[in-house]
């Protein structure tokens, strides 16, 4: 028996991609997507699954969306079309994240980039609507998802992120939660954490 160190064979095929997004409320018709952060994986030579890229981009609201001033509160933004925040067009944001992906899909052999997250339906619903808006292809499966709300309950009794992240041994500082950045790569550490709990092993002739 030896260890599966390649990605293409640990998920038949599919390419974990971690992602978080922060909105402007929580239906993915209505409302405006304000920041994406991708994290990409790579497996280490003895088959550990590793934090590898983060990529995100401030996202100018699309036109005619709604903006919940309580859901903008949450996240701490103030004016999502403040100059500051750098933000671009939908288009430019989800062309600039997805390019990484693609590429990792040709230099992995993977057929299809498989979304991670922390309730990974509601990240899911807002890049696939965000993708038809711009009329663009979504790498992500259409709707198969790693959820680590589910798998942290399943490995250390929580669905919370941070006391999730907290029970896995990793640090948490509230001060930097609710940004796609931090989020996304927590939540990729925990992943991380929890797949390197199960390595897989092909037999070997």
């Amino acid at each position: 028996m030896s260890r599966i160190t390649h990605i293409k064979e640990r998920f038949r095929g599919f390419l974990p991609v971690v992602v978080d997004v922060e909105t402007a409320g929580f239906n993915a018709d209505t409302d405006a997507l304000i920041e994406m952060a991708v994290v990409t994986l790579k497996m280490d030579h003895n088959g550990d699954l590793l934090r590898d890229a983060t990529f995100a981009k401030n996202i100018l609201p699309f036109e005619g969306a709604n903006l919940d001033p309580s859901a903008l509160k949450f996240i701490g933004i103030d004016d999502p079309y403040h100059p500051f925040r750098g933000a671009v067009s939908e288009k430019l944001a989800l062309q600039y994240l997805f390019a990484p992906i693609q590429q990792q899909l040709k230099e992995t052999g993977c057929t299809r980039a498989i979304l991670v997250g922390h309730n990974a339906f509601f990240d899911l619903g807002f890049v696939k609507k965000a993708a038809e808006r711009c009329q663009l292809k979504s790498p992500f499966h259409e709707f198969s998802t790693f959820d680590t709300v589910s798998l942290a309950g399943l490995a250390y009794g929580q669905t919370v992120l941070a006391k999730a992240a907290e029970k896995a041994g990793m640090a948490w500082d509230n001060a930097q939660a609710h940004s796609a950045v931090y989020d996304t790569e927590k939540t990729a550490d925990l992943f991380c954490e929890i797949v390197n709990q199960w390595p897989l092993y092909r037999e070997v002739d």
